[in-house]
């Protein structure tokens, strides 16, 4: 069964309401949420389907629309894979939990409720699974705030505008932290925001150099004359009779290596 098929299985089986599309060789069939488990219950055991591995559940901040769950699919007999995806209002942000289908997505529905803010009825056991306790707020909406660079102090590099002199110019806000959230940057009497840097001394006006005199021109060096020729050494003196040795040179030793016998 190749995608197009998959995904006009899918809407088959759905009804009323539901759409497939191709991405990237790949089917993604939207679904009302009132259909949201019927159906993938139906794409798990619908013989001409069968996907009955469950891989992955999360969601996508849609901002205004809504939030949209998306959930993948895989079959190990077909080796053919789906992407389900339904939408619930932002002012309503909850779904029928899958944990009946697929034990396996009690975890993920899990992370998305904590993450999302998304609420699965008949979850068993919807309570927090990653966040430390007490957090406020749902980190992955694109509404939240990063407030953890306000709050703090980056202890790493330097803002945009700071350098190694420690003046500072007017710190920026991170991505995501509105203009009216937290502390404002100080307000200076003349209106402008931040410190104003020390107004830098005006440099004394640098005295003109004398002209410099031109060197003078660089006279030809004369040809190099030959050297005369190196004189060979001479001979390295023999030691007199006796063996003893002459300016300090080793004794003659004579043909075998002995020194000569002064009485023979």
């Amino acid at each position: 069964m190749n995608p197009e098929e998959l995904g006009a299985r899918l809407v088959e089986l759905a009804g009323e309401g539901a759409a497939a599309s191709m991405s990237f060789g790949q089917v993604t069939v939207d679904l009302p949420r009132s259909r949201w488990v019927p159906v993938v219950a139906a794409a798990r055991d619908d013989p001409a389907l069968g996907l009955s591995s469950f891989d992955w559940l999360s969601a996508v901040d849609e901002l205004d629309a809504g939030f949209d769950v998306v959930l993948h699919l895989w079959s190990v007999e077909h080796r053919h894979h789906a992407l389900l995806r339904t939408r619930v209002p932002r002012d309503d942000p909850h779904l029928p939990s899958l944990v009946g289908v697929f034990a396996g997505a009690g975890w993920h529905e899990r992370e998305t409720h904590e993450m999302f803010g998304l609420g699965f009825d008949g979850h068993p056991n919807l309570v927090p699974l990653l966040l430390p306790d007490g957090f406020v707020g749902h980190p992955l909406r694109k509404d939240f705030v990063l407030a953890s660079r306000v709050a703090k102090q980056w202890p790493g590099a330097k803002e945009p505008g700071e350098s190694h002199t420690g003046v500072t110019r007017r710190r920026m806000r991170p991505p995501g932290v509105p203009d009216d959230w937290g502390p404002g940057p100080v307000e200076a009497p003349d209106g402008h925001a931040g410190p104003d840097r020390p107004a830098r001394p005006d440099r004394p006006a640098r005295p003109d150099r004398p002209a410099r005199s031109d060197r003078p021109a660089r006279s030809d060096r004369p040809a190099r004359s030959d050297r005369p020729a190196r004189s060979d050494r001479p001979a390295w003196p023999s030691a007199p009779a006796g063996g003893e040795p002459s300016d300090g040179g080793p004794a003659d030793t004579g043909p075998a290596g002995a020194t000569e016998d002064p009485d023979g």
